[in-house]
């Protein structure tokens, strides 16, 4: 006689039990963890192809349980982008935000935004890296493997995924990104040349004969420009401010007072002039706490207007592809145009701000002085037209 069928047992207190479900075609697997508050079951599921597939997620949902971490199973790469845009970047510069949302949307969730967190993998990871490889630089590489880190992290903190497989995986190399080009002399000639008398012309050859970055001459306040200081000095600027955070330059170091050349003390006089009679015929008060290079609102520029007009002004100074040409490679042009002219290395990173030199270790900061001058010697000499008459001279005579 056929002894009767027992019924299947079920799962004790934090046992496994995996079976087929025919309506989702997978298999399942869960864990019982006796009953919530509510008098529910409490059984956290998984679900596979395979029985082997749904063990290691059932042990890989085991430890996210012994460490207390909640993570939802429907909690998506999307979803963690998303949640560490809006509540990772406080106080962040909205440009920054801007930035890394670009870079998200474009590279990170178009890829792995449907994919669930807790089930990313390293190799799928490894894959989406070397397909951006073929298309991005290795800096946008990291750029780009930094805001999934990040949003990983960020969900990480919050018991939405126990580990961060973001960390697991090593950026490749990309494609070279472009290098950075230098003016020649015959080059900077032509663009100091070009477009005088407007605003342009003026923040090129403050770049260029002094050595700012674009991210502290586009902050500059005339409070800041001394053309024809009081004490008789010698003209110059002092880089105090960034468009950074808080108004902060690149680093302790780069705050520093700088000459400026004779050329660019008499442009940028000029350009005050011309300001204040343009703020008089607009009715609107000059102050000395203005910015030297504000937009048509009285704001600070953008990059991309700065990049855009310098371009305008290159073609005007008969560039071929003067699209092919950014504003940090006005910084680059001074330090290359120094260097021809045989000023030490040394001195060029302390007029330049740069940390790591022993020449650097003293920093202008809250001073007017010492102003450092070596820059501004050079280019007096490196743009005189009396050097220029000479130059002539000495090679008509060969």
């Amino acid at each position: 006689m056929a002894q009767p069928s027992r019924p299947p047992r079920k799962a004790g207190n934090g046992e496994d039990s995996i079976y087929w479900d025919k309506t989702k075609n997978r298999y399942i697997g869960a864990v019982s963890l006796g009953y919530t508050p509510a008098g529910r079951r409490n059984r956290p599921k998984v679900s596979g192809k395979t029985k082997t597939e749904v063990r290691r997620k059932l042990r890989d949902l085991k430890k996210e349980l012994e460490a207390g971490v909640k993570a939802p199973t429907a909690y998506t790469v999307n979803q963690a982008v998303a949640d560490w845009l809006s509540q990772g970047l406080k106080g962040r510069e909205e440009s920054s935000v801007e930035t890394y949302r670009i870079l998200a949307d474009c590279h990170v969730t178009p890829a792995l935004g449907r994919a669930k967190l807790r089930e990313l993998d390293a190799d799928v990871l490894d894959e989406w890296l070397d397909d951006k490889a073929k298309s991005l630089s290795t800096q946008s590489l990291k750029m780009v493997h930094s805001v999934l880190r990040r949003s990983v992290a960020h969900a990480q903190k919050r018991g939405k995924v126990l580990r961060n497989v973001a960390e697991l995986v090593e950026v490749p190399e990309g494609r070279p990104g472009r290098p950075s080009k230098s003016l020649l002399l015959q080059q900077a000639e032509a663009v100091l040349c070009a477009g005088e008398g407007t605003w342009i012309h003026a923040y090129v050859v403050l770049s260029l004969l002094v050595g700012v970055r674009t991210e502290e001459a586009r902050p500059l306040l005339w409070m800041h420009v001394h053309t024809e200081p009081a004490d008789g000095g010698l003209p110059h600027v002092d880089v105090w401010r960034s468009v950074r955070r808080g108004a902060e330059t690149k680093t302790r170091k780069s705050r520093r007072s700088l000459a400026m050349p004779r050329q660019a003390a008499s442009v940028i006089a000029a350009h005050r002039r011309n300001q204040k009679a343009e703020f008089k015929a607009r009715g609107v008060k000059w102050t000395d706490q203005g910015l030297v290079f504000p937009n048509e609102a009285g704001e600070l520029r953008t990059a991309l207007n700065v990049r855009r007009n310098l371009r305008l002004l290159l073609a005007d100074a008969g560039f071929e592809k003067p699209e092919q040409w950014t504003t940090r490679e006005l910084r680059t042009s001074f330090v290359s145009l120094l260097s021809d002219h045989g000023i030490p290395i040394e001195v060029i990173a302390r007029v330049v701000g740069h940390s790591g030199t022993n020449t650097t270790e003293r920093v202008y900061r809250k001073q007017l002085r010492p102003v450092v001058t070596a820059g501004a010697e050079a280019m007096d000499v490196i743009f005189s037209k009396d050097a220029g008459r000479a130059a002539d001279t000495e090679e008509s005579a060969i």
